[in-house]
């Protein structure tokens, strides 16, 4: 009894400990710098991105198949038949077609959201009068939730002429009419003008704010709760999964199973997905976060937003005539009168096969070199 009674008591001193580490390390980090916060934002997010982009590839072409192709030919296409065609026409490295200006615009797009979400978080934070009250759980989630939705249209407005490129130089297949990043913006001033750069910005807004906001509202709702409740976990581990299941909710709307304890759903996920997550958390969920999927924008709406996006990034590139001329209702009517509702939806699969792990490598990668980062007090 004695032994057990020690053993117990030791246990108790090193949780202690731990929790105070976690304390300590938490205290530390708030006194990260500025570059150093918009350094480990974006590379959190070019190391994203880099890692996911044969996915991000495929996706955006499949996005775009309908514009200037036969709809009945694209019943044949499929992620393996796509992929093979890549890789027999333009090579392996083709998957990474456009990576080196995704970095350049993942770097300051990263950098602004991460940035910019803790302030927008903290001024929230200050109107609700809730600094140093931390514990009303309501309050919480709406300031993640506003202040993810408002760094991602931040973000999103900041860089958006290098996403438009970007999008134009993935989209690119054995003609190249774009030679890299500054010839392309030349070429579309010179030949849209300048708003040409902002084809599809409504679109996009639209669409990330919302993204966005379920992403850092999942993922730091799920965080807090874990570290509550088993803080001598690995924060490599944590930041992963809490990340990666931030990336569920935001590709497949299950926002209120994941954060009101719906364990089996939530497992029966973890096993397709073949990361038994229930292992590492038991009764994680218990107190539940009462949140409407509805109210946090299920993502299946979301994508046709970016499936429009992607096409008028592309309408006039290379000299091509207009094809959607009345703003994004008419180019959503018009997607499906010419390819039927599924045409909202083309590219779906490698984006969910993307985004989990793409939103959990950001997270992890962001969280460690915050760390490594931040200022000792």
């Amino acid at each position: 009894m004695q032994t057990e009674a020690a053993t117990m008591g030791q246990r108790g001193l090193s949780t202690g400990h731990v929790i105070q580490q976690r304390s300590l390390h938490q205290q530390s980090s708030s006194h990260i710098g500025t570059v150093s916060h918009l350094l480990a934002g974006g590379v959190a997010g070019a190391v994203s991105k880099t890692c996911t982009a044969p996915l991000a590839r495929l996706t955006i072409l499949f996005q775009v198949q309908g514009m200037h192709s036969d709809v009945t030919t694209l019943a044949k296409t499929s992620i393996w038949r796509e992929a093979s065609c890549i890789v027999g026409e333009e090579g392996f490295r083709a998957f990474w077609k456009g990576n080196f200006v995704t970095i350049v615009h993942r770097l300051p797009y990263s950098s602004i959201s991460f940035y910019s979400y803790e302030r927008y978080k903290n001024l929230c934070q200050l109107v609700l009068g809730m600094e140093g009250h931390e514990g009303n759980r309501s309050a919480e989630l709406f300031t993640r939730f506003t202040g993810g939705g408002l760094a991602g249209i931040t973000a999103a407005s900041a860089t958006y002429p290098l996403d438009l490129v970007r999008t134009r130089l993935a989209a690119q297949r054995n003609v190249l009419y774009y030679r890299g990043i500054s010839h392309a913006l030349g070429t579309i001033v010179k030949e849209e003008g300048v708003m040409g750069l902002y084809r599809g910005l409504g679109a996009t807004l639209m669409g990330v704010g919302p993204n966005l906001a379920i992403n850092f509202t999942v993922y730091e709702t799920l965080r807090s709760s874990w570290l509550s409740q088993r803080p001598e976990d690995s924060s490599v581990l944590v930041s992963l999964s809490c990340g990666s299941l931030a990336g569920i909710a935001s590709s497949t709307g299950l926002v209120e199973e994941l954060l009101s304890g719906e364990l089996k759903l939530f497992a029966r996920i973890s096993q397709v997905r073949g990361v038994l997550f229930e292992h590492y958390l038991p009764d994680l969920f218990e107190e539940g976060c009462h949140v409407s999927a509805l109210e946090l924008t299920c993502p299946c709406a979301i994508f046709p937003l970016d499936l429009v996006r992607r096409r008028m990034q592309l309408e006039g590139a290379g000299g091509r005539k207009l094809i959607y001329k009345n703003g994004l209702i008419g180019a959503l009517k018009d997607i499906v009168r010419s390819e039927g509702l599924k045409g909202l939806y083309r590219g779906i699969l490698p984006e969910y096969y993307k985004v989990v792990p793409a939103v959990g490598i950001a997270f992890m990668t962001y969280e460690k070199l915050k760390a490594l980062l931040s200022e000792p007090s």
